[in-house]
């Protein structure tokens, strides 16, 4: 019976995919990989390729532009490739960074599959911030510490509201934003608490100051006011 898989395949480490991320994407009939523009490198495939063995691959497109219509039909266009191989009786299996429930582009498709009548399973995948702390070597919360995770910031008055109500701030996709972060962490006296995590595990990343200048898409910020 058709069937899709969501598939987390971690943080760009191809050890820490899982023996079941692997099972299940070994033996699916196509993989769905997600890209920003058609015919560009894929950091989900690139991760597997020397680990898995792929039957069959599949490219789908999600666009980054601006205008909410055109995301919007990127998105629809990659559900229907995704269904229009299941209605062909095939098994597929989409990967994402990270785990497939945490800010993932698999969120785009899920409800469109569903309702196409599919079944749909996740596989669970290390989230790029638990293994940017294990990276730094600190706990992301302890005891009644509260925690919050957020996909960048609207502001300064943003960042210093999350700061102020939390031990720990996570910032997924904080590159736009870099110069308002630290700004902000060096007038309330938050840089030493603070780290960046740079595409980690991918060639040149790792764990850096939180620094003004721009970085890449996979820029991740922690805030940890304690500990």
């Amino acid at each position: 019976m058709s069937k899709l898989y969501l598939v987390g395949v971690g943080p760009g480490e191809p050890e820490f995919i899982t023996l079941y991320a692997k099972r299940v994407l070994e033996e699916a009939d196509v993989v769905a990989y997600p890209v920003k523009n058609s015919g560009e490198k894929s950091a989900a495939l690139e991760i597997i390729k020397g680990t898995v063995n792929i039957k069959e691959a599949a490219e789908l497109e999600f666009s980054m532009s601006p205008h909410l219509s055109k995301r919007e039909g990127s998105r629809q266009s990659a559900a229907q490739k995704l269904i229009e191989i299941l209605k062909d009786g095939k098994t597929a299996a989409m990967i994402t960074l990270g785990d497939a429930g945490v800010y993932s582009t698999c969120g785009y498709v899920r409800d469109a599959v569903r309702v196409a009548g599919f079944e749909i399973e996740t596989v669970p995948g290390i989230p790029s911030f638990t293994a940017a702390a294990d990276a730094a070597g600190i706990n992301l919360c302890e005891g009644n510490e509260r925690m919050a995770v957020v996909p960048g910031i609207r502001g300064r008055d943003d960042l210093e509201r999350l700061t102020a109500a939390f031990d720990t701030v996570v910032i997924m996709k904080a590159a736009a934003h870099m110069d308002i972060i630290y700004e902000t962490l060096a007038e309330k006296g938050l840089l030493e608490s603070a780290f960046a995590a740079k595409e980690l595990y991918m060639p040149g990343g790792g764990i850096f100051p939180v620094t003004p200048e721009k970085s890449g898409y996979f820029t991740t910020v922690i805030i940890k006011k304690h500990g």
